[in-house]
């Protein structure tokens, strides 16, 4: 079964006049694939997919297909609180072109860790042979992938890595002593990429790749290699960027950094409203120091 690993970008998504900007959408494909990111992400959390509808999200996965043309591997996000509606994503995400799913623990609803298993368990029988990652991020779903939970996820082929997103080291090392002969672990944290990786992870699902994807594949690629004194360079030279992007909800923050370099539109869907302009001159000021716009 295939995994991914490496430098995986969650892609925001652009917006025009209410519409998905595809135009935007390629050019910012392109610049990931040109700054060496591993994988691509559409739809997920940074991609805003609870605002899209059913038909812009597919849209959007195809998209990324279509501009990726085989380079690198586009893994669709398709989560929901209702597994009847995750098992209908996945179907659609193939039909679109996606070469793997990832798939967030059902929020809301808060279902207990049997839930879980059931919820994951499904989606792998009535999608044989399609890899899943599993994603666990508890501030927002309200539910914890339990590391014992994740043990037996293994049971399902389908289920290749799991998306830990908590930033907890003590996590990561429980789920590797537990997992990690059997699952890719990927950090869904950027700030603690280095750490991650040296305790046995093989990559990160990134945001603030959007804004700077060579300097985050740079920094993975130098992690797995043990080249610790580059990697704890750029992950210390990352750290100011990553605590600006992350100041206001995911994606204020990243979709105003990719407008002021020039990629997208500023535009959000509510409930998602404008960065604040002290913390928008915050992040314009780090963009500058970090190169990634001039003047």
């Amino acid at each position: 079964m295939r995994t991914f690993e490496g430098s995986m970008t969650a892609l925001a998504t652009p917006f025009r006049e209410g519409a998905f900007d595809e135009a935007s959408y390629r050019a910012l494909v392109r610049q990931q694939i040109s700054g060496g990111t591993n994988v691509l992400i559409p739809v997920g959390t940074t991609g805003e997919a609870v605002t899209m509808s059913a038909e812009e999200r597919f849209r959007t996965i195809r998209v990324a297909v279509e501009e990726a043309k085989g380079r690198v591997p586009v893994v669709a996000g398709v989560g929901s609180n209702s597994t009847a509606e995750t098992l209908e994503n996945v179907k659609r995400a193939r039909e679109a072109g996606a070469e793997g799913s990832l798939i967030v623990t059902p929020y809301y609803n808060k279902p207990t860790q049997a839930g879980l298993v059931e919820h994951f368990k499904a989606v792998a029988k009535a999608h044989p042979g399609f890899p899943i990652i599993a994603y666990n991020v508890p501030g927002r779903t309200g539910v914890d992938l339990l590391p014992e939970t994740a043990l037996r996820l293994c049971d399902f082929p389908e289920v290749v890595a799991i998306k830990e997103a908590t930033g907890n080291m003590a996590r990561a090392v429980d789920l590797m002593e537990k997992c990690g002969e059997r699952l890719t672990l990927l950090s869904g944290d950027d700030f603690t990429v280095l750490p991650f990786i040296a305790c046995g992870g093989k990559g990160v699902i990134s945001v603030s790749s959007n804004v700077a994807p060579r300097m985050m594949s740079d920094l993975v690629a130098a992690a797995r290699a043990g080249e610790l004194a580059k990697a704890r360079e750029l992950q210390v030279r990352m750290n100011e960027l990553h605590r600006l992007l992350f100041v206001e909800s995911n994606p204020i923050p990243v979709k105003w950094a990719l407008h002021k370099m020039g990629l997208f539109g500023p535009e959000l869907r509510l409930p998602l409203v404008p960065m604040s302009e002290p913390n928008a001159k915050k992040l314009e000021a780090e963009l500058r120091k970090l190169g990634l716009i001039q003047g």
